[in-house]
């Protein structure tokens, strides 16, 4: 529950109708979602403006609305006026955040992030009652909306910080104060606003610095920016093999990957399976042992839950349409996730090996350079390339394919009717991969 009093202290907001006593058990900024009882907060996106649909929340039966544009109601409405209602719904999920003493885990990096997130959770859950941020919400709305369904039901929250320009994660960091920190690598991704890959350390690094007590850092010490800070004694590591440091708390050895798994040993001692044939996703799974483990969970458990574990949706998922057998990795696509996916790629028999890939976005002015590199990697494990996109089309043209053949598609139907035309067998297989814009999925419409 929300009382209008403690809404107008914590958005410094100003009270310009209705009762100061009135109380809400949430608050929502969806006009369609939005409750009799829950409070409204009217925010301007890109395509709609919440204030717009103030009369038709009102007539659900809403009686407090937050809004930055002056309006008026009825007079049972409370109406508190801000100067910034996504600000005020940061500021709101925060104080919610605050009335619950229980631990915050936050997971950032350029790649694995949901996945992690999710398999954190998935884990944890084995014994704890989990508040976890749905699919990708986990931006400046995405993960204020996330806190505010946080009750005391709840006995931890594992929530992904996402970011593409600077301060963003520190933003995110001050409203779910988190008490344990996940970095899961540094790579070229979202160079357009983040500069470099200093640039980008420095972003996703801003999570650790921002930590509440008792300010816990588990880090990738395979991963060169991140492997420098392991010596503080508040810092858990993992890594594969030797890496930068054999002596990571969570070091996973003896990888063997198979047709749909993966198979690997931690700290020579403990077996575990995951179900994907993707070795990268070995990190993911170190630290969700490694918060398991900082939660008590016994390491039997935590073995059964990973090798339960879904993958999300377009994350090397492999699927079969039309009689085509196909690695959907469609949900985004930078170059460190895009070397992954193509050695998950190499380490899978097959006939015949085809690649559709879209164009990699928010890569500033390394973009060519970036392309020319993703298609001679591609060039090197595939068999056929179909891209889509200006960038890898550019790429394309200067490239020495050999006997590989390559196609460059303005669109992903088209790109899916070139595949089509190449008919591809029941032993063969197809990856699919590219940034969320360009719409890869569309391949799959058979």
């Amino acid at each position: 529950m929300f009382k209008v009093e403690d809404l107008l202290k914590v958005t410094s907001g100003r009270l310009i109708s209705g009762p100061i006593g009135a109380q809400v058990k949430s608050a929502s900024i969806d006009s369609r979602m939005v409750l009799a009882g829950e409070a409204f907060i009217a925010i301007k996106g890109e395509r709609f403006d919440g204030h717009d649909f103030i009369g038709e929340v009102i007539k659900k039966g809403v009686k407090v609305i937050i809004a930055h544009k002056k309006l008026s109601a009825d007079k049972g409405v409370s109406v508190i006026l801000v100067k910034d209602t996504v600000k005020a719904l940061g500021d709101i999920a925060r104080f919610n955040r605050r009335r619950f003493n229980i631990p915050v885990i936050a997971v950032t990096g350029s790649n694995g992030k949901t996945t992690s997130k999710d398999m954190i959770a998935w884990v944890l859950e084995a014994k704890y009652k989990v508040l976890k941020n749905f699919g990708t919400k986990n931006n400046h709305i995405g993960l204020p909306q996330t806190l505010l369904g946080l009750d005391k039901t709840h006995d931890c929250a594992v929530l992904e910080i996402g970011t593409n320009h600077f301060g963003e994660v520190e933003y995110l960091a001050k409203i779910c104060e988190p008490n344990i920190g996940v970095v899961t690598n540094i790579g070229p991704s979202h160079l357009e606003f983040l500069k470099g890959l200093s640039g980008v350390y420095r972003e996703k690094y801003s999570l650790i610095r921002n930590l509440r007590n008792p300010r816990i850092a588990v880090l990738n010490s395979d991963d060169k920016f991140l492997a420098k800070h392991l010596k503080n004694k508040e810092r858990l590591s993992f890594n594969i093999g030797a890496g930068f440091n054999a002596a990571s708390d969570f070091r996973a050895m003896s990888l063997k990957s198979e047709k749909t798994k993966t198979r690997f040993e931690v700290n020579k001692k403990y077996n575990f399976t995951l179900n994907t044939p993707g070795s990268y996703n070995i990190h993911n799974a170190l630290q969700a042992i490694a918060i398991a483990r900082i939660f008590g969970l016994d390491y039997k458990v935590i073995a059964q839950r990973l090798n339960n574990f879904q993958f999300p949706k377009g994350r090397l998922n492999l699927i079969e349409v039309g009689g085509i057998r196909f690695i959907d990795d469609t949900y985004n696509s930078n170059p460190l996730s895009l070397r992954c996916a193509l050695e998950a790629l190499k380490g899978i028999r097959a006939s015949g090996k085809f690649m559709v890939m879209g164009d990699m976005l928010e890569l500033g002015k390394s973009t060519q350079e970036f392309h020319a590199g993703a298609v001679r990697l591609a060039l090197e494990t595939c068999d056929c390339l179909i891209t889509v996109g200006k960038h890898s089309r550019q790429a394309c043209k200067n490239i020495k394919s050999g006997n590989k053949k390559i196609f460059s598609c303005a669109t992903s139907a088209h790109a899916r009717e070139t595949l089509l035309s190449l008919r591809p067998g029941k032993n063969d297989i197809v990856l699919v991969k590219g940034s969320r814009a360009i719409k890869l999925e569309e391949v799959f419409k058979i």
